[in-house]
């Protein structure tokens, strides 16, 4: 098989950038020739059904609002969707200025999601739109042409959609003659490459919201991929760096290859390679550094997976994308804990390959080497992961460093095109291997048991269904573990939870789960501060395996969005899990586990007092950026209790008993009369625990830097405080 770099050489070398910055400047005396503010296209010939009848009046159907054209009308080719096909040709016009300038969105596949202006029937000059990634933006960017060469000459231009899939769409808007230089398309280069004789790293140039850019990494001589990049590249000045792990390669000749680059863009000349990253001088003092949450040191993270207790380290991967702000096909990150609060990160385990990003998956130490990936006295830590394709793959260490992919790889075919999130556990009462595996079947979620002997064969055993698809119940990332009942051995319950934190309780026999109770909530009223992650501040959360002190420890996603940083989201503090029985039956209750303390700092510790209206804040002199807070109280009557933690309030009305936080809602019932919260404070958002770790709300949002300071007040009636603690907390950073 010829490399993919041979075959990409032969690539056309000519589509469109844009400068997504540029500013839309009409001069005077410019000519509007198509503003699309009509009832129809005028004597614009129309082709296939893309563009509908008549100008759009901004999105069609359930297309993402479309934003950058102007006044009420533009040319959209959404209608029927992105398998729709079209075209639109504008009557001839003679070329009497310098430059035709044009608004431009959707599609940036050259030749068929276009704006062309065609002269004797050729095409002279092009532009695709700014999209051909999942995700992107519906905002039409300026761009234009240099025409001057052309004067004289009669052209017509044509909009163009020949494409069907993921942004097989365009959108135009308000094409202008004009003698103002505009954006203009650019030249591209396809598959551009330079040689590079690797050191330690390999560092890339990253401008946050740049087009993505696919770039290669081969070996000099065999033109084997090494690695599959997708990277936010950048032409001009970097915003920072991403950087990948060329150990292996020291010293060798890697050749360094781009998909497509404009020509002036310097974004492949940049990249260095070098003994240390670059750009990492302020590591973990950024602004917006969470101190005592994990977050990457560059790019996006998300889902925990592979959490285990392997050669006397806690460890962490996480989805991973190194060289992006926002999502990317992933790789699988990893950090190592002694305590599970200080965290050391390690280059990424696993890397994308031909078969796509690495997704979520868990991982295990197969102590008695069932699958013969171990070697003499050293039992393998094995991961098992979804690859991009859907099916389900294992990769294996015997030092809890280096993972080698299985060369049998696929362990699970794929089942049908939405199956993922694998996590395993040992069934000591069976012997055997369980995986439950997250499967979308017959419009509907489900979660599909499987046992294997040996990681590598695996049988179906039974299905759980969940919701319809459109509900949330065990949809994505499930998890399976036992817990004791109040503690009692002899009581165990096995819980199935999924991706938002929903449960339900029951029984296992190591094939079939039996629920005994409806499905429960799990974190409350935590929605994030931006819809533009998912509806869950808490999510894909995971328990640690072999965890050697025998609890039930668990780490999610926190949604925490850091703007203008060359990072992006955190992952929660560790929480142990118990099950608790309350008047409508056994319950999850989370804690903070008890390394978190090994944080506090300077203690203000109250005495016990009354809080009634009328008294001044206790709270006064005490302020911090980092703070964690226990309380212990017991409300009179309709009693209101407010908390100030830096500005943002948390207000306990006992006689509904809900707690609310910034706005959220969340029943927090007291026991016995009396109310317990723990509540923590970072850079980027507020955790809370409530009613003994039953209620859960953990609030992403960026606190403000100058506001420190702590208050507390009682309405309509006094409260009893037993127990009032505050503590300064460290940064796990050793800062």
């Amino acid at each position: 098989m010829r490399s993919p770099l041979s075959v990409l050489a032969i690539l056309p070398l000519l589509c469109a950038v844009f400068d997504l910055s540029a500013a839309d400047v009409r001069g005077e005396g410019d000519e509007v020739f198509a503003d699309f503010e009509g009832a129809d296209f005028g004597a614009w010939k129309v082709e296939g059904t893309a563009f509908g009848a008549g100008p759009a009046q901004g999105k069609v159907g359930d297309q993402w609002a479309v934003e950058g054209f102007h006044g009420h009308g533009l040319a959209n080719s959404f209608h029927g969707g992105d398998a729709a096909e079209g075209k639109l040709v504008s009557p001839p016009f003679a070329i009497r200025r310098h430059f035709i300038s044009f608004l431009i969105g959707g599609g940036g596949w050259e030749g068929r999601t276009c704006i062309n202006l065609v002269i004797d029937g050729k095409i002279a000059r092009t532009a695709a739109g700014p999209n051909t990634e999942p995700g992107g933006s519906e905002k039409l960017v300026p761009s234009g042409w240099d025409v001057g060469e052309l004067a004289g000459k009669t052209a017509s231009i044509e909009i163009v959609d020949a494409a069907t899939g993921g942004w097989g769409h365009i959108t135009v808007d308000d094409i202008v003659f004009t003698d103002a230089k505009p954006p203009l398309a650019t030249r591209m280069l396809s598959y551009p490459s330079r040689e590079i004789v690797a050191d330690r790293w390999l560092n890339l140039p990253v401008k946050t919201g740049a087009r993505k850019r696919t770039v290669l990494i081969s070996r000099k001589g065999d033109g084997q991929i090494e690695r599959r990049l997708e990277i936010e590249l950048a032409d001009g000045e970097p915003e920072w760096w991403g950087s990948l792990d060329v150990s292996p390669w020291r010293g060798e000749t890697l050749c360094v290859s781009v998909d497509k680059l404009s020509s002036d863009s310097r974004g492949l000349e940049r990249v260095a390679s070098t003994a240390t990253p670059i750009g990492r001088e302020n590591l973990h003092g950024e602004a917006l550094r969470p101190q005592f949450h994990f977050s990457a040191q560059r790019g996006w993270l998300n889902d925990p997976n592979g959490l285990a207790f392997y050669n006397g380290e806690y460890h962490m991967f996480f989805q991973h994308c190194p060289f992006s702000w926002s999502h990317a096909p992933n790789f699988w990150g990893h950090a190592t804990s002694k305590d599970l609060v200080h965290w050391q990160e390690l280059g990424d385990a696993l890397a994308p390959d031909e078969f796509g990003g690495i997704w979520s998956g868990s991982g295990v130490v197969d102590s008695k080497n069932t699958s013969g990936l171990g070697e003499s006295g050293k039992p393998p830590f094995v991961l098992v992961y979804t690859a991009g394709g859907q099916t389900q793959r294992i990769a294996s260490s015997t030092d809890g460093r280096t993972f080698t992919k299985f060369a049998g790889n696929p362990v699970v075919k794929n089942i049908t095109e939405g199956n993922r999130d694998p996590k395993v556990i040992w069934h000591e009462p069976t012997q055997q291997w369980v995986m439950v595996l997250y499967v979308e079947l017959d419009h509907r979620h489900t979660v599909h048991f499987l046992t294997s002997p040996n990681l590598r064969d695996w049988t179906l055993a039974s299905v759980l269904k969940g919701d319809a698809i459109g509900g949330n119940f065990l949809f994505e990332c499930p998890d399976l573990f036992a817990l004791p009942l109040d503690g009692d051995a002899k009581q165990m319950k096995w819980i199935l939870s999924a991706a938002n934190t929903e449960y339900v309780v029951g029984s296992f026999d190591g094939k079939t789960f039996a629920a005994e109770t409806e499905k429960l909530p799990g974190q409350r009223g935590g929605k994030p501060q931006s819809r533009e992650w998912s509806d869950w501040s808490y999510y894909a959360p995971q328990t640690f395996s072999d965890e050697p002190k025998g609890r039930r420890v668990q780490i999610g996603w926190w949604q925490t969005v850091t703007r203008g940083m060359p990072f992006n989201q955190s992952m929660s503090l560790p929480f142990e899990l118990r099950l608790v029985s309350t008047g409508e039956g056994p319950r999850l209750a989370w804690k903070p586990v008890e390394e978190v303390a090994s944080l506090r700092g300077e203690a203000h510790a109250l005495q016990p007092f009354k809080l009634t209206p009328e008294t001044a804040n206790p709270l006064a002199a005490i302020s911090g950026e980092l703070l964690e807070i226990e309380a212990e109280f017991e409300p009179e009557g309709e009693a209101e209790v407010t908390f100030s933690v830096r500005g943002v309030p948390l207000i306990y009305d006992a006689k509904q008993q809900v707690l609310t936080v910034n706005g959220r809602h969340a029943p927090a019932p007291l026991e016995k009369g009396r109310q317990t919260l723990t509540i923590f404070a970072d850079r980027t958002g507020i955790e809370i625990l409530a009613s003994g770790g039953r209620t859960f709300i953990p609030v992403p949002l960026n606190l403000d830097p100058k506001e420190t300071s702590l208050s507390l007040a009682a309405r309509r009636a006094s409260v009893q405080f037993r127990r009032l603690e505050v503590y300064e907390l460290r940064s796990i950073w050793g800062r």
